[in-house]
């Protein structure tokens, strides 16, 4: 497996190894000792899966408290996925980092606890997964805008479909700042 640290170091863009041949191919999607090698070491509390259709926008979300970190990619489709620093006393605090994920390309993103996660579905449909480090607390979670001006987000679409609960999400700079996760340096 190959590691990149995206522009957002704690972010790490994970391109694994296929072995591919006339009947398909095969890789590795999750390996505890090769990620605590390359200093990701989590647990992984929970699977999920997400199917969306072309324009979809889903984020950004976290949850605070008990945060997650997630190890996101594509089984079908691509989209363009974004990861959001929203630690207080970061030196990246509201920075982001995007990556192209596909079905094609089988780059794996890992958005670390204390960022704001959110993807569109560039293709027709995608089939996206994320192995998370916290199961899915509904007392904690929270979203922020997806077209929030102070975080100048490039996405690649300007009307995504959302949901009733991100069309509302609020901005950054309107989040309490007891609602965000601290910078631990």
């Amino acid at each position: 497996m190959k590691h990149t640290p995206s522009r957002l170091p704690e972010c790490v863009v994970i391109e694994p190894r296929v072995f591919a041949d006339d009947r398909g191919c095969f890789f590795e999607t999750w390996n505890h000792t090769k990620f605590s090698e390359a200093g990701l070491d989590f647990p992984v509390a929970q699977a999920n899966v997400s199917v969306s259709q072309q324009g979809v926008l889903r984020g950004l979300h976290y949850q605070w408290p008990n945060p997650q970190g997630k190890l996101v990619s594509v089984l079908e489709g691509e989209v363009y996925d974004v990861a959001v620093d929203i630690r207080r006393g970061s030196p990246r605090f509201g920075q982001w980092a995007a990556v192209i994920l596909s079905a094609e390309n089988r780059r794996q993103f890992w958005i670390p606890e204390g960022f704001a996660h959110g993807f569109v579905t560039l293709s027709e449909r995608a089939i996206f997964t994320y192995l998370c480090t916290r199961e899915y607390d509904a007392a904690a979670d929270a979203n922020l805008r997806w077209d929030d001006a102070s975080l100048a987000i490039d996405w690649p679409i300007r009307s995504p479909s959302l949901s009733p609960k991100d069309a509302i999400a609020p901005f950054l700079a309107d989040v309490p700042a007891a609602r965000l996760p601290t910078f631990a340096g």
